[in-house]
């Protein structure tokens, strides 16, 4: 019986440090892990003098790492966070294109037709009068469409003073107070060219207006933003907790401080920073989104996960799989709004505004995501989202 119990006792010992040993090289590679992200991270926020920074990474339908760096408020020492909410700049079209795709799901909306269809007004390039232009065009940047200065000098603060319908129809009718006919378009005819474009964004828009009949955020909220879960997002700033919402910096540098652009957000300088304040401009659809990384990732991962996340459906799966098809003959990136890299499996976009860098991108198969927001436009951070995804990557083999 001694015998019994001290080979039991021996088997359990020998177990016990098995597992303990499992346990702390787990630990140690996670430390290792954890150690190299925050390496490669502070370096460039160090380089690049960024001054917050927030990130995750998704594996599979759920976050496998997140952390966050420097400050949504210097001023207020408010640390960054996951949760700190940011306009997302040209990350917002993937939610207009999100919409413009449910519509043609349900049989509103042809991506091949005139949209003219969908208008009270007509829409064309003067310099090619019988063209039409379609949806298709719009959301892959070859409707000949272009952002004049009207779309530039509409940036200020606050919310926008003009409605998304005034806007759209003043740049577009010939009698609008920013019709322009050499500036709003370019040279080539609508399908035989490419040039991104964010009015066009802003039209597309206006269209799910005209079809749905009711305003482009209340729809995007009913259909996107509440079935997700996205409670703390949404278009403009009224609809928001601004305490929640990280400041926008840029460097107090002689060229920014002569900038009339950087003027015109009302900027205040704080130690080595320029704050900006809320801004806005007309054009909202293409860019003007408010979310965090966090709420984000919900919307990411409906994508990856063939349009459902937590149980909701906001697109169907062969709508996503069209998404994510290449749309042009001579252009191996871009497919329905959403772009593939170079070289790379990835698919997402970017986006970039005074005091704003943020990226959003997925590798379908391998079913790898990251989000990074940055409240300051500064340095390469698409560089660091390439060696952050290299390192998890690594970290998993």
């Amino acid at each position: 019986m001694h015998l019994k119990l001290t080979t039991f006792i021996a088997v359990n010992i020998f177990i016990l440090s098995l597992f303990l040993f499992s346990t702390n090289k787990c630990m140690s590679q996670e430390n290792q892990l954890n150690n190299s992200l925050n390496s490669i991270i502070s370096k460039h926020m160090d380089k690049n003098k960024v001054a917050g920074l927030s990130v995750c990474v998704i594996k599979n339908d759920s976050i496998f790492w997140s952390n966050s760096y420097g400050y949504a408020n210097i001023g207020k020492s408010i640390p960054m966070s996951v949760d700190a909410i940011m306009n997302i700049a040209s990350i917002s079209k993937t939610i207009t294109a999100t919409a413009v795709l449910q519509l043609w799901e349900r049989g509103q909306l042809d991506l091949d037709a005139d949209i003219n269809k969908y208008l009270a007004f007509k829409v064309r390039n003067p310099n090619f009068p019988e063209t039409p232009i379609t949806t298709r065009q719009l959301l892959t940047h070859t409707s000949s469409i272009n952002d004049s200065k009207a779309y530039y000098e509409s940036y200020a603060c606050g919310d926008p003073v003009i409605d998304l319908p005034d806007w759209i129809k003043s740049y577009f009718e010939n009698t609008g107070r920013y019709y322009d006919e050499k500036n709003n378009f370019h040279s080539w005819k609508p399908g035989e060219g490419y040039k991104y474009s964010n009015v066009a964004f802003g039209l597309l828009g206006f269209i799910i207006e005209e079809i749905t009949k009711q305003p482009f955020s209340e729809y995007c909220k009913i259909n996107i933003i509440s079935p997700l879960g996205m409670n703390n997002s949404a278009w403009f700033i009224k609809d928001i907790d601004t305490l929640k919402q990280a400041k926008q910096y840029v460097k107090a540098n002689r060229r920014n401080k002569k900038s009339e652009w950087i003027s015109k957000l009302n900027s205040k300088q704080i130690g080595n920073y320029l704050q900006l304040c809320n801004y806005s401009f007309y054009n909202y659809p293409d860019g003007l989104f408010k979310t965090s990384v966090k709420e984000l990732s919900y919307f990411l991962r409906a994508i990856m996960n063939q349009g459902v996340y937590n149980g909701e459906r906001v697109l169907e799966k062969t709508t996503v799989s069209e998404m994510l098809t290449l749309q042009l003959e001579d252009n191996n990136r871009q497919g329905l709004c959403w772009v593939k890299e170079k070289h790379d499996p990835l698919w997402g976009h970017s986006g970039s505004d005074p005091g704003i860098q943020t990226y959003m991108y997925f590798d379908y198969h391998a079913k790898m995501g990251i989000i990074l927001f940055q409240n300051s436009g500064s340095g390469n951070a698409y560089k660091l989202v390439k060696n952050l995804l290299s390192v998890m990557e690594e970290s998993r083999k």
